[in-house]
């Protein structure tokens, strides 16, 4: 095929077409407007093909010379912008092989041998996910970091923990922050795990059968820094699980930020007072002078939807495809392209927002204080004294109403009227009705008290770095 053939390939697919390809369908087929964004994955895949070709002495060692040298060219009108993408050639594939082709000639179209675009899409977008994945783990690990500085700051400092957005138990404000860098971590585990099953090389697999020629698949996967390759032609070329996991990994980490997300609107508000985002993360309104908008919050919460969506869309497009390749995975990329940047883009906000917050611990001890947090501990109390949990139960639940009626918190109730609920009831109850004894009382593995809470915090920055 002459390059002039090439260029105008579209056109004509070969011999057999009779009539070139319309503009509409040209513009309907075309993805070079967005997976030019994989040349690095695909020069990187198409140099260690080419290595691998001359070490088979499939091409000359002349020919892999000129193929390296056009690369590095290419490589460098990319960079500078000067490269001209071209509708007409399609992909980001097809686009660098004519430019290559048009570079060193004969040797630019030799690269092909042995491979074809179904494999080598795959292989790129492997290439590319890869080492976003890698960027990702970074994020994750800044994002945690963020995290438990904040926790470090605040291990004294008493939250009202909720159970249904209802006053449950006072927690450490450390102790929360710390369940985020939890999530954060497993998010990690799940993307380290992930990146597993993408480091596979499907090149080699060629259009569905592999290929005649006497191709070291290994070698390549080697030169490429991949774990393995894919071992069934027909799998290697036509199956996108791997963006799927990938997918599902980052929608359980935008989860994360928006369950995260939600509370710092929440806390952010008037009514709750608890905290302060800077003013960088906020807006303000074009009516309304006294309004600070958690915004970054509120959008991030909003483009977890988003991400999601892209899962159930990459579900959906593999889900009625017969063997082998189908036009239908081109449309594997825009999904996959967009949750990358937005998970990027809310990690890397979120980690230097959390430097931004502004904590207030009167209001937190002070709501804490309104929902008789300190209830489970009466009961804990009534225990150890010697009464069965139930009946333990039952009775501060009659406290609390004594303590309603009388507009005061459990712990300012006269003795008298706490022994009236069990007689073996002492002054040593008011240390564990207050907010600190309660918080010192959880000193279990896991548990909300300062010492647990300092010794996860430890933990965290050993594994963290």
């Amino acid at each position: 095929m002459t390059q002039n053939q090439l260029d105008k390939k579209s056109e004509a697919w070969s011999a057999l077409f009779s009539e070139p390809m319309s503009d509409l369908v040209k513009r309907y087929t075309s993805s070079v407007s967005f997976d030019q964004r994989l040349w690095q994955a695909d020069i990187e895949g198409s140099l260690a093909h080419a290595g691998m070709l001359a070490a088979q002495k499939i091409i000359s060692t002349q020919d892999h010379a000129a193929i390296e040298g056009g690369m590095k060219q290419i490589r460098d009108e990319i960079e500078s912008g000067a490269f001209e993408w071209k509708l007409d050639l399609e992909d980001v594939h097809l686009n660098i092989e004519a430019r290559l082709t048009q570079l060193v000639g004969d040797a630019g179209k030799r690269l092909h041998t042995g491979r074809s675009r179904n494999d080598q899409v795959a292989t790129d977008v492997r290439l590319w996910l890869r080492s976003e994945i890698d960027l990702i783990d970074g994020l994750l690990a800044s994002l945690q970091k963020a995290l438990v500085d904040i926790a470090e700051q605040n291990v004294e400092v008493i939250l009202p923990g909720f159970t249904h957005l209802q006053v449950a138990q006072p927690v450490s404000f450390g102790h929360h922050m710390l369940a985020y860098v939890e999530m954060f971590a497993r998010d990690a585990e799940r993307m380290a795990d992930v990146r597993k099953r993408v480091n596979r090389l499907p090149l080699g697999a060629a259009a569905l059968a592999g290929t005649s020629y006497p191709l070291d698949r290994e070698m390549v996967a080697k030169t490429l820094g991949m774990d393995g390759v894919c071992q069934n032609s027909l799998d290697a070329v036509s199956d996108r699980d791997f963006a799927i996991e990938f997918t599902a990994a980052a929608s359980l980490a935008m989860i994360h930020i928006s369950r995260f997300s939600e509370e710092l609107i929440l806390w952010m508000s008037q009514n709750f007072g608890f905290i302060q985002i800077a003013d960088r993360f906020t807006t303000g309104s074009s009516i309304m002078p006294q309004k600070k908008n958690p915004d970054v919050p509120e959008l991030a919460r909003g483009k977890t939807g988003r991400v999601v969506g892209h899962l159930m869309g990459l579900l959906t497009l593999m889900k009625g495809q017969p063997l082998a390749y189908n036009k239908d995975n081109q449309e594997d990329k825009e999904p996959l392209f967009d949750t990358v940047d937005t998970l990027k883009d809310t990690l890397r906000i979120f980690a230097e927002m959390a430097g931004g917050i502004t904590v207030r611990p009167e209001a937190m001890e002070k709501a804490a204080l309104r929902g008789y947090a300190t209830a489970t501990d009466l009961a804990d109390y009534m225990v150890k004294k010697g009464l069965p949990f139930r009946d333990a139960h039952e009775a501060v639940a009659h406290a609390v109403k004594a303590a309603i009626a009388h507009q005061v918190d459990l712990s300012e109730l006269p003795l008298k009227v706490l022994q009236e609920f069990n007689p073996k009831i002492e002054k040593d109850v008011y240390e564990v009705l207050s907010l600190r004894g309660s918080l010192n009382a959880r000193n279990i593995l896991g548990g909300t008290a300062p010492a647990q809470v300092r010794a996860q915090i430890a933990r965290h920055r050993a594994r963290l770095g």
